[in-house]
């Protein structure tokens, strides 16, 4: 049986994406393949970061206590990168059976085609702008993969990053739902509402990390 590497887990609202306030288990996975130079988990990007080795089973508990102790609907696999993880696949499967709307929150470097087949879960997928200094480990076929259930992220931390985003929606065009969201200190919201008025991104949606305007920023497990 496979074991994950298991950083944390927590049940919290959804700071983003389509369900953004919505109550959900977290389960965070150690380990990324990309270096983002405004990475805010950049604690658990190692393989060896503190964690615990978590079957399948064990993560399923988990699940079952968030559903009849605090009645999520929901659950998060983030990271790190959460496609990374050995036996993820057989987990969301498992967690699909106990009737939780399962989203994998990846970064946008990593097929998401082998992880359709069994049993789909939700996307939100990165796209890595200039500032982020990953944006050439793009897998951008995975763009015209995601429907209207899942979502396409783009973290913004300069006005070189808002063109290069607009070029990317105007070249992909996705049929899901695109989210701006902002470096929480390196732009400014209203500055990123104006560009979205001077490009004409009507279909595009800004949004603020809910978990870093309710708590502390740097707070975990939130």
């Amino acid at each position: 049986m496979s074991s994950l590497r298991l950083a944390e887990h927590f049940v919290s609202i959804n700071g983003e994406g389509q369900l953004a306030g919505v109550l959900a288990l977290f389960l965070r996975f150690t380990g990324c393949n990309l270096r983002c130079g405004w990475c805010d988990t950049m604690w658990a990007n190692e393989k060896n970061a503190p964690h615990e080795l978590a079957s399948v089973s064990r993560l399923t508990d988990i699940a079952r206590d968030a559903i009849e102790q605090q009645g999520v609907r929901c659950v998060t696999l983030t990271g790190g990168e959460p496609l990374l993880q050995e036996g993820i696949e057989e987990l969301i499967v498992a967690l699909t059976r106990l009737g939780l709307r399962v989203e994998i929150e990846t970064n946008g470097s990593v097929p998401i085609e082998p992880f359709m087949k069994k049993c789909r879960p939700v996307f939100t997928v990165d796209y890595k702008l200039p500032s982020s200094g990953m944006e050439r480990y793009m897998h951008t076929d995975n763009i015209p993969l995601l429907k209207e259930w899942d979502t396409l992220k783009m973290v913004c931390g300069s006005r070189a990053d808002l063109y290069r985003a607009a070029e990317v929606i105007r070249e992909y065009k996705p049929i899901c739902p695109v989210f701006l969201s902002p470096v929480f200190g390196r732009i400014e919201p209203a500055e990123m509402v104006e560009f979205m008025k001077e490009q004409k991104l009507g279909d595009v949606r800004l949004q603020l990390q809910l978990h870093k305007l309710i708590w502390s920023p740097d707070e975990r497990g939130v």
